[in-house]
């Protein structure tokens, strides 16, 4: 099950807190029996994923009861709401009800519903992926998917129940609701959620294990104080997107500890991590958790093993029992994510060194250049420009060029008037050809109702 270790024969005093608000494992297994009990029929039940406790109770309520989850974004709009309410089937509503929304809602029931036996191989969870363009698909996450990728996680990261783990990330992604609140609960370990991201709630957290995003780190070394103040911590985990060199530097210096990068999707969960007790490399997001396996596949008008040489590109493709079993009502995009054999198309490119450690360089649709005979992945180019301190946003691109076949463009957010000292910083860092062939300052760069950029929209 799940959540094997939330039971009230082990209690935990403040087993969970969000905010002001804090239950105990008793307490947290009685509201959510409570709920499980009010659930009118088999869902799946839709859930307004505010960061509260209440949303932390739905979702476990929903676990418990064997109903699939459907956590839906607070700040998702009519129409995004709408369709992630059509397409999952959703029967039911959990939380404030926004207009639009004339599902029933879910009215805990007056006594808990005990726990029962629950199918692992039934969908547990339908997170909504975000992507650049269409409608968002519905991955559906298995029990048993989800708790064979917290257990990987639990072995990489050295987590047990005597951790605490801080974050304030939104509880609709994989990385706040499944890594922060989920895995804790089947850890035994003690979650603090802080609501919002700030550096003075992080500090004020006291906890042994920090997820964040490089948003959230880049905010947290701008106040210093409160990084030293997680200098206790024996584990920072960053993820989500790449976090730039010179970040994880800063991190480092002031914590006392390198960060822990990490890799995965909402299809896949987490496949790539470094470990606690291992290397911590800048841009790495390190080796495949157990369970899992990688490969890099060469470009479609190519041939050949993709080397193992810390340099060449591949198409990264990954298995194992953490995969999620395929988009609901979408049969041609679930083949199309399918490579054969369990492997699944990540749409990531990435090198491998002869260790095995994976760097991701870009998505594949996006974010594969290839100029003067050379691939390169813009996400490597981008991490590099994130790094100096006159850009605040950049996209890279490949734009058509006579010569060269596509040249490296960068729309950077940022000072004006710096582009041939952002050409040069490039081609200090990386190699020649990799360096962009023109810099353009931009106020701002499209995005997403996720918050995605659009390169497509970056043509001309």
């Amino acid at each position: 099950m799940l959540l094997s270790s939330l039971s009230a024969a082990d209690d935990l005093d403040r087993a969970v807190t969000v905010g002001d608000v804090s239950l105990s494992r008793s307490a947290l297994l009685e509201q959510a029996g409570r709920f499980a009990a009010g659930i009118p029929d088999d869902g799946p039940v839709a859930v307004h994923a505010t960061a509260s406790a209440d949303t932390v109770v739905a979702v476990t309520g929903c676990l418990l009861a064997g109903v699939p989850v459907v956590p839906v974004p607070p700040d998702a709009g009519p129409a995004e709401r709408g369709h992630v309410l059509r397409d999952s089937g959703a029967t039911a509503w959990s939380g404030e009800v926004p207009d639009g929304v004339e599902l029933p809602r879910v009215t805990p029931g007056p006594t808990a519903l005990a726990p029962g036996e629950v199918d692992p191989e039934a969908t547990a969870m339908l997170l909504y992926t975000s992507g650049t363009t269409g409608a968002p698909k519905g991955a559906q996450l298995s029990g048993r998917s989800i708790a064979t990728g917290l257990d990987a996680l639990a072995e990489v990261w050295g987590w047990t129940p005597a951790d605490t783990v801080a974050h304030g990330l939104p509880l609709f992604h994989v990385h706040g609701l499944i890594l922060g609140v989920l895995g804790s609960l089947r850890v035994g370990s003690r979650v603090v959620h802080t609501v919002k991201p700030q550096p003075a709630r992080y500090a004020a957290a006291g906890a042994s294990m920090y997820f964040g995003v490089p948003t959230v780190w880049n905010r947290i070394v701008s106040e210093p104080d409160s990084a030293r103040a997680l200098g206790g911590a024996r584990l920072l985990v960053s993820g989500s997107a790449p976090l730039p060199a010179s970040l994880f530097e800063q991190v480092a210096a002031l914590t006392g500890q390198a960060p822990v990068e990490r890799y995965g999707m909402t299809e896949t969960m987490i496949t790539l991590s470094a470990r606690a007790d291992g290397e911590r490399r800048a841009g790495w997001v390190g080796l495949p958790v157990p369970g899992a396996q990688t490969r890099l596949m060469p470009a479609e008008d190519e041939v050949g093993a993709v080397p193992d040489d810390g340099d060449t590109i591949g198409r990264l493709e990954v298995r194992g029992p953490m995969l999620f079993s395929g988009y609901l009502n979408r049969p041609e995009a679930t083949a199309e994510s399918s490579a054969g054999d369990g492997w699944f198309r990540t749409g990531d490119l990435a090198v491998r060194d002869a260790g095995g450690f994976h760097r991701i360089v870009g998505r594949e649709s996006t974010d594969l250049i290839k100029s003067g005979g050379y691939r390169i992945g813009s996400g490597e180019v981008e991490a590099v420009l994130l790094d100096h301190p006159a850009v605040a946003e950049c996209a890279v691109v490949g734009l058509p060029d006579p010569d060269l076949g596509q040249r490296i463009v960068a729309f950077v957010v940022g000072e004006a008037g710096t582009g041939d000292a952002l050409i040069e910083h490039v081609a200090s860092q990386l190699s020649w050809h990799k360096r962009p062939r023109e810099v353009r300052f931009v106020d701002a760069l499209p995005r997403n109702p996720m918050g995605k950029v659009q390169k497509k929209l970056l043509t001309g």
